[in-house]
């Protein structure tokens, strides 16, 4: 679940309990993915009629400078806004990303510190205007204090556990890059400290390992783990005659697009480390359209990195990857006979094999779009790589290396909801994945469920490209570009679509602005509702089919359903002291725009910092004064509330002031209401 409180403006003045003010809802589990292993489609349908964008919301383009700008800015105020979110006095927040909208409001996304140590799961997105903090996204809702810093296990051992992981999986050769570092581990459960442990070498397939292993520093458990590697005029072998980005010096050229970053090709000439050496010639002409020229598939790498940028920038408003102008680079011809594609961040490069008899490189547009959006997701919203969140980042990948196609409008190979279909990965003529009905690929999944996040991220992605077809194009059977689409639901009912390029804007609003690494389905479901409400408006027809997409897939309820839920969040951050052994205090939210009664399972999220829960009473007050116990007073030797209550609220009408009543039922503790949120499922 994500936080967001509509229309609340904080000031960053300090307040009595700033060390402890406003501790927001969780979001939920993401991460940062490899391009083979399943296959996803989605099906088509007619756009829907809908309103105008709701002025200012969309994000402006931002220029390199400017964008620095407001990175220096944030830089500047960072110690005031860690004041006004009320984190603890050893917590400092590191600037990592910044996106404007045409209103002013700022998105700046942070990582934090805690005691100069990282904190991982730790990341939160701020939405502010003005200098006043309009809406804060936090990856965890916990209170950031370890009981210790100092570790009970040596980093050695930590070493030791994290290479073992890596000879499980089945790396060669595996060691560990660096000493582990202490960090505090919060992406889930309490935060505690513990080492990371880098681990190289190679994976079972060749591909580079950069195993990231998380070792609690207390007990030696390993509490989690993830691979970074991310896998995923020019005559080429997929998209014919097309003009590239050169540099000419003197007589040579090369294959550096000036005007795009700089960006590189490289030719690793079968090896698979290093950046290898950069294609040049004495004309400008690279390839001939056969992967036995070593220019082929350089030129194919080449154009797929030009269109990739051309579409974050003219269509997203994202000058780079980072975007602040610089381009990645691209490296071809890896390994031998190597059947795969990967991201890197270590090199902030897009590595291609050559693919089975090294005749098929994994070069086509959507595959180069695949990989360079992994380094975006890992420069963004950072979803970790692994349950939902892993899931979520692969399907990010696959929704913008489908987007990217249609932009590049390319006759050679024309846009469709196939992932990898230029390839030929399966030796068969099939596609790797499928997007209007994930299952085809034979293992990726339609449909959300409890367990998904224990399924490998390529086949746990499919719910989320599924949704994007869905939002897309609608269900049904469909023709476009040629390809014929049949896409189901999960709830047998139909799904109006609202056209490729708005759920796309949806979607990259939602990834720069709203998800944060540990996004899971239903944060990413409320994600995308506030970003479509931003975009164009609560009211409008593409708010509405993003939750028909959702409920397409089983995320969520259809509008209407159990009293009109559909993701919105209402929260207040005022802090509230609660008297020792006192009377009853209160804490008010007014929902407004809402239709007809409130859901069966409005979920209320509460966060009290108290000394000893036990003491405390707990009450939802309906707007007409119905009561609604969350929790009573008893044994309950621990501090602090930091609860989401499901409450069938289904008797009362939406609309009105509500109220979170909290009594101290005991003596000689103190404590405070911190906030605390109602959300419409």
């Amino acid at each position: 679940m994500s936080s967001s409180s509509p229309h609340r403006r904080t000031s960053h003045t300090a307040s009595p309990h700033a060390t402890r003010r406003r501790t927001a809802a969780a979001v939920a589990l993401a991460g940062a993915a490899a391009l083979i292993a399943t296959a996803v489609q989605s099906s088509a349908a007619t756009a829907a009629p809908a309103p105008a964008p709701a002025p200012g919301a969309e994000s402006v383009k931002l220029s390199p400078a400017q964008r620095a700008e407001l990175i220096r800015d944030a830089n500047a105020t960072k110690a005031a806004t860690a004041d006004d979110l009320g984190l603890g006095a050893k917590e400092k927040l590191v600037v990592r990303d910044v996106a404007k909208d045409r209103d002013g409001t700022v998105h700046t996304r942070y990582e934090r510190t805690y005691d100069g140590l990282p904190v991982l799961g730790g990341d939160l997105v701020v939405a502010t205007d003005g200098g006043r903090t309009e809406r804060v996204v936090k990856a965890t809702p916990k209170a950031i204090k370890p009981a210790t810093v100092t570790p009970k296990i040596s980093a050695a051992k930590a070493k030791s556990q994290a290479v073992s992981a890596a000879k499980a999986a089945g790396a060669q050769a595996p060691d560990a890059d660096r000493a582990p570092r202490k960090v505090i581990w919060a992406a889930n459960g309490t935060p505690v400290l513990a080492y990371e442990t880098v681990v190289g070498g190679l994976q079972e397939d060749g591909t580079p390992n950069e195993l990231h292993v998380v070792t609690d520093a207390a007990t030696g458990a390993k509490l989690y783990e993830y691979q970074a590697i991310h896998n995923g005029t020019g005559n080429t072998m997929y998209s014919g005659t097309v003009t590239l980005g050169t540099a000419q010096s003197g007589s040579s050229y090369t294959l550096t697009d000036t005007t795009r970053g700089n960006h590189k090709t490289y030719n690793l000439n079968r090896g698979t480390s290093g950046t290898g050496t950069l294609f040049s010639g004495p004309d400008d002409v690279w390839g001939n359209g056969s992967p036995s020229n070593a220019e082929t598939a350089a030129a194919d790498a080449h154009y797929g990195a030009a269109l990739t940028w051309d579409y974050y920038k003219n269509v997203q408003g994202r000058s780079g990857i980072r975007g602040d102008g610089v381009g990645a680079y691209s490296r071809v011809h890896y390994g031998n006979n190597y059947v795969n594609a990967f991201w890197s961040d270590s090199c902030f490069c897009m590595t291609y094999g050559d693919g089975s008899g090294n005749t098929n490189p994994l070069t086509s547009i959507d595959v180069a779009a695949h990989e360079m959006t992994h380094g975006l997701t890992s420069n963004t919203a950072g979803l970790n790589y692994s349950g939902e969140s892993g899931g979520l980042n692969e399907a990010t990948s696959d929704i913008f290396g489908a987007s990217v196609e249609f932009y590049a409008n390319n006759s050679s190979d024309v846009g469709d909801y196939l992932i990898g279909e230029e390839i030929d990965i399966n030796g068969d003529g099939t596609p790797l994945r499928y997007m209007d009905k994930p299952s085809k690929d034979g293992a990726s999944k339609d449909y959300w469920y409890s367990g998904i996040g224990n399924v490998d991220v390529h086949y746990s992605s499919g719910p989320a490209n599924h949704f994007f077809y869905l939002l897309s194009e609608g269900s049904g059977t469909k023709t476009i570009n040629g390809v014929t689409y049949d896409s189901p639901t999960s709830d047998g009912l139909p799904v109006t679509g609202i056209g490729r390029d708005k759920a796309a804007k949806i979607w990259f609003r939602a990834l720069t602005t709203k998800f944060t690494s540990t996004t899971n389905y239903a944060g990413a479901r409320t994600g995308t509702l506030a970003a479509a409400g931003e975009l164009y408006g609560t009211d409008s027809a593409e708010y509405t089919a993003v939750q028909h997409a959702w409920a397409g897939i089983n995320v969520g309820s259809r509008p209407g359903d159990g009293g009109g839920g559909d993701g919105t969040t209402f929260e207040s951050g005022t802090n509230v002291n609660i008297p020792d052994y006192g009377s009853a205090v209160t804490s008010s939210i007014t929902v407004t725009g809402r239709a007809g009664n409130a859901p069966s399972n409005l979920e209320v999220g509460v966060d009290i910092v108290h000394s000893w829960r036990g003491d405390l009473r707990i009450d939802l007050v309906a707007p007409d004064g119905t009561t609604y116990l969350l929790k009573s007073s008893g044994y309950d030797p621990a501090e602090d509330v930091h609860e989401t209550y499901t409450v069938n609220a289904s008797s009362e009408t939406a609309n009105g002031t509500w109220k979170l009543r909290v009594q101290d039922q005991g003596r000689q503790d103190t404590g405070y209401i911190d906030s605390w949120r109602l959300t419409f499922p």
